[in-house]
């Protein structure tokens, strides 16, 4: 019987983890990715059961480990908390998802952090630099065009190449993001010992957002992992490059009312003009959380134009279908954006493995994957896109 093939769009969070699952299975893979290294952008990820459970299953022992022990630590509350300005807790609400783990739950993550995690022993199959042009399908197979006349063949395309997907431009010609009116300033602000030795404990729970009664809304996300980063994976992946990363706080301002710009404009503004915004809207605010803001580093600012793609209705199952960002891209209201592009990979592997062992042919496992993702997926991008939430993030109070 012919051995599969895949070809992977994007060398992200959801496509080194569908390559990491086809490597475990035995099962020949490629990764194209436009960029030459991966993310370079994002800073903290919020981790549930979706996105950990995928990985526990996706990635060896060893790796595995090193994602627990790179990851935050455990928070003080494993909850979502509203205060106001001045730190005055108003509500609280459990993040979404399953039950998490007891001892080391799924927290958070440095974003590059867990892909260069992903990346480590696959990476002769991940080809950067790669800027994907098109494809072509037929029963024999499918063909992908690289930008440099290059044409890679497969049994398979999966698009794991975000938002703006080439493949599913292509494929859904009729499909495109669209733009739910939010902004968000993103930025980092350092956390050092005797930074973190001034802070009060309510900063640490699973996620804090405060709000001022003007609608000012900031998101604050500490990482602080469970072991110095470099630390394990000089234990636990000595011949993998994982980076440092110092403890910081990342620092997301809601500015949807305050700042009516166009992408474009969005793109050529300066990160230094962003931080003075940030600084003028909390100049009023508790002194604790006017010293975050001030102490944020302006080169790690830049600002986000939130978009969507909103769930479709059943299209017709081929060789190419389509994980996370490139099918569902979704607020980031509950954090759930790259914990279901992980889960998504995951589901799909198993149908891949299915197809490799003679079990299933490939419209079946194909149709069946798109069938599960859409069934769990969905409902969770109509809770994180429910209008209000979507331009303001705010946590729904019990």
């Amino acid at each position: 019987m012919k051995k599969l093939h895949v070809l992977i769009a994007g060398g992200g969070i959801g496509g080194l983890c569908l390559a990491q699952n086809l490597k475990k299975a035995g099962i020949s893979f490629s990764v194209y990715e436009r960029e030459d290294e991966v993310s370079k952008s994002g800073y903290r990820l919020h981790m549930n059961m979706d996105g950990g459970e995928a990985l526990r299953t996706s990635l060896p022992k060893h790796l595995y480990q090193l994602y627990v022990q790179t990851s935050r630590k455990n928070p003080r509350r494993e909850m979502a908390v509203l205060i106001d300005e001045q730190l005055n807790e108003i509500g609280v609400r459990p993040h979404i998802g399953g039950p998490n783990e007891k001892e080391f739950p799924h927290t958070a993550v440095n974003r590059r952090t867990l892909c260069q995690i992903l990346l480590s022993g696959i990476e002769e199959h991940v080809h950067f630099n790669s800027t994907i042009t098109g494809f072509e399908q037929d029963e024999e197979g499918v063909r992908l065009f690289l930008e440099d006349g290059t044409i890679a063949k497969g049994d398979l395309l999966v698009a794991a190449d975000g938002i703006n997907s080439v493949v599913r431009r292509q494929l859904m010609p009729e499909v495109s993001p669209i733009d739910t009116g939010a902004r968000a300033i993103y930025s980092k602000s350092p956390l050092t010992k005797e930074i973190r030795a001034q802070l009060p404990e309510i900063l640490f729970d699973g996620f804090t957002s405060a709000i001022d009664e003007k609608g000012t809304y900031m998101a604050i996300g500490p990482y602080e992992p469970r072991r110095p980063v470099d630390e394990a994976a000089k234990e636990l992946a000595p011949s993998s490059f994982i980076e440092h990363v110092d403890d910081y706080i990342m620092i997301t301002l809601n500015v949807s009312e305050q700042l009516k710009m166009t992408d474009d404009e969005l793109r050529k503004a300066n990160p230094s003009l962003y931080h003075r915004i940030m600084l003028e809207l909390t100049q009023k605010w508790h002194p604790v959380l006017k010293g975050l803001v001030e102490r944020i580093n302006p080169d790690t600012v830049s600002i986000l134009s939130v978009r969507s793609v909103e769930p479709l209705d059943p299209w017709e199952t081929s060789r190419v279908t389509l994980i996370g960002d490139a099918i569902h891209a979704m607020p980031p209201s509950f954090g759930a954006g790259s914990n279901l592009a992980l889960r998504d990979a995951s589901v799909l592997a198993k149908q891949i493995i299915e197809i490799e062992e003679g079990r299933k042919g490939w419209k079946e496992a194909i149709a069946r994957y798109e069938e599960e993702m859409r069934a769990h997926d969905y409902p969770i991008f109509e809770m994180s896109s429910n209008a209000k939430t979507a331009r303001t993030f705010k946590p729904t109070i019990k």
